[in-house]
């Protein structure tokens, strides 16, 4: 009797903490769902812009579903401002920056995490301090030395740069690869690999969240660089087309479905990436290499 008593008794602590747990979940649920939409909103508020009659753009309430919506917009706007030459200038600084940050970031974080050399730790701490300097500092010293090397109204100010490394992603790197056991070099080692040979074959295959993370951040900052464009480029026809979306707006109006439209078109890329490498994104963040 007692035995039977205590196993209901089990079963109900069981059963309720099974309840307790699918409630909390489900309201977790809730919690995420309703913050998903809040930063959803400006999306979706940007696309409904984009179709709308003009007669609409300003209506309160806000009108969310246009009537009758114009799905054109896109593709007018786009060939009418010329919009692939910005695209082709926006994808070809993107990605000669990523190139390059990746390269010369990952070359810099190997050489103050493997090796050991006189004055590691103190060129390292330099180049820590260099984190401190914002762009806004060092704008009037670069645009005098790209004004002397002939660089300005060109896109080598935009990706040349990058090759050159960055503290912050040096330091990410860093510390990613430093997680990563030693015996792996030393076993490379013995089987005659060289020490790029062990950065190429061993350290980057196990470092792809590493990797993948700084990849991110960098076309995003490139892609969406406004700043930048403004200060080296003259010309429009070498526009990004961050830069190329301010030509909607003029003195006395705005094209607002154009601006809408164009805007969304340049963020698609940003959440595709975003939503493609995403596995990787959140392991870089959460974890820093191999786990005993």
């Amino acid at each position: 009797m007692k035995a039977t008593a205590l196993s209901s008794a089990s079963t109900i602590r069981s059963r309720s903490r099974r309840l307790f747990e699918r409630t909390g979940t489900t309201i977790l649920y809730l919690v995420t769902s309703a913050v998903s939409l809040a930063f959803f909103l400006p999306l979706l508020w940007m696309l409904t812009t984009a179709i709308k009659p003009t007669e609409q753009l300003f209506k309160i309430p806000p009108v969310w579903i246009p009537d009758p919506p114009n799905y054109n917009i896109f593709y007018d706007t786009w060939v009418e401002a010329s919009f692939t030459r910005y695209f082709v200038n926006s994808v070809k600084v993107t990605g000669l920056s990523v190139i390059g940050r990746l390269i010369s970031c990952t070359l810099a974080a190997y050489a103050f995490s493997r090796p050991r050399w006189p004055g590691r730790d103190l060129v390292f701490l330099a180049t820590l301090t260099t984190m401190m300097l914002p762009f806004h500092v060092l704008m009037i010293p670069q645009f005098l030395i790209y004004m002397k090397v002939g660089w300005i109204n060109t896109h080598l100010p935009l990706w040349v740069p990058p090759f050159f490394g960055n503290a912050f992603f040096i330091f990410l790197l860093r510390q990613y690869f430093q997680t990563l056991p030693r015996e792996l070099d030393e076993a490379a080692e013995i089987d005659g690999c060289s020490p790029l040979g062990i950065l190429v074959r061993i350290l980057l295959p196990l470092s792809r969240p590493a990797l993948a993370t700084v990849a991110i951040f960098t076309f995003m900052q490139k892609w969406n660089g406004f700043l930048g464009p403004l200060i080296w480029l003259n010309s429009q026809k070498k526009y990004t087309l961050a830069l190329a979306l301010g030509l909607f707006k003029d003195q006395f109006e705005t094209n607002w479905n154009g601006v809408m439209s164009m805007s969304f078109l340049v963020t698609l890329p940003c959440l595709i990436l975003f939503f493609i490498a995403q596995k990787y994104f959140i392991r870089g963040i959460a974890t820093t290499g191999l786990k005993g």
